[in-house]
């Protein structure tokens, strides 16, 4: 009966999935930029930076919702065993007694985990929803009721809401998502970035909260996997069909297996712990200049420039453990080149400016 019900609930997401592909086909390089908008990666090498000199709180929050959302996500994918359509429409015998759609794949379509909940949908929602709130917090007053306020917030959430459309859209149009999944995948997000508003202690969390934070995320995201695969329950399962059922093998990437994402997220997490409690950050962004907008706008240029072209580096992926521990390493450096370094070296060059005006 259940099974009946999910083959029902899976055959709407793929005839719409269908319809869209085929009514929006001139759409797909746009679906294609939304997908990779949407990727959490370009919160932590373009939001965090801007955010976190602009206002540190807000840069600290939205990493706290990416990196603690994108950890919920893989347990709820890990629970959930959800399906996704490029690999289900092949599989399941639902279509015994007629032909199945024909649904088309793309470069970004075949990840390789779970699907349920939608993780681009998840991020986004959750990213967007604490950038959202923090520009109303922080340009009004509360419980304004003025024109301005009601124009700014309607302005900003149909913004939002435009933003996380398009997203849910786009998963759906790749075959990446079922329908639900995506809607699914935004409701977590709002709520977690939501429990996050009301949590203050973030703000003041020490180096030994955050190696601890770290420690316990990945010692039970391990521990459930090693658990559940010795009651027999394969938590990768879905690797295998990925492998089977997408067009092309090169499209299958390493850094959408569930433990990628997990390593890389804990490493920009710990890495942002090193970063607040290091002497570069307290004589540079606490120091005198760390209230001047020059010092921040060139912080700003200077981190986006590195983090791009330290993003353009690539572990080997030859070796598994071998590229999960060089990807915690390098999401490790973003905070701390952004947070440290970068802010260390600006204020040093703008230090020597200034002695050579005098």
């Amino acid at each position: 009966m259940i099974q009946n019900g999910m083959d029902v609930l899976h055959d709407s997401g793929v005839q719409m999935v269908h319809y869209l592909q085929s009514n929006y086909k001139s759409s797909q390089d746009w679906f294609m930029f939304i997908s990779f908008a949407a990727d959490l990666r370009n919160t932590f090498f373009i939001f965090f930076p801007i955010w976190f000199h602009l206002c540190e709180s807000v840069g600290i929050k939205l990493i706290w919702v990416a990196v603690i959302g994108d950890w919920l996500n893989l347990v709820f994918k890990w629970i959930l065993f959800g399906q996704r359509p490029y690999w289900w429409v092949h599989e399941t015998n639902h279509y015994v007694n007629t032909s199945a759609p024909v649904i088309e794949q793309f470069p970004v379509t075949c990840e390789t985990g779970p699907g349920s909940p939608s993780g681009h949908a998840m991020g986004s929602a959750g990213i967007y929803y604490v950038m959202v709130t923090s520009i109303l917090t922080i340009m009004l007053k509360k419980r304004e009721s003025s024109l301005k306020s009601w124009c700014l917030r309607g302005v900003l959430w149909s913004g939002f809401w435009a933003v996380q459309i398009c997203v849910c859209l786009s998963r759906v149009f790749l075959a990446a998502h079922f329908p639900h999944q995506v809607v699914s995948g935004v409701i977590s997000g709002i709520v977690v970035a939501e429990a996050f508003h009301h949590t203050q202690s973030i703000y003041k969390a020490s180096l030994k909260k955050y190696i601890l934070t770290t420690l316990f995320l990945i010692s039970f995201a391990v521990g459930l996997y090693l658990i559940l695969k010795a009651t027999g329950v394969e938590l990768l399962w879905t690797l295998e069909k990925a492998k089977k059922w997408c067009a092309r093998p090169e499209w299958i990437h390493i850094d959408t297996t569930p433990f990628a994402g997990l390593f890389r997220n804990m490493g920009i997490f710990f890495g942002l712990g090193l970063a607040l409690s290091s002497k570069l950050y307290q004589e540079s962004c606490r120091g005198k200049r760390g209230s001047e907008i020059t010092f921040r706008m060139c912080c700003i240029a200077a981190s986006l420039i590195v983090l791009h072209l330290f993003d353009s580096f690539k572990p080997p992926t030859k070796v598994e453990m071998l590229f999960y521990t060089l990807s915690f390493c390098k999401s490790a450096a973003v905070p701390l080149a952004a947070v440290g370094i970068i802010p260390y070296c600006v204020s040093q060059l703008l230090h020597q400016q200034s002695k050579k005006n005098l």
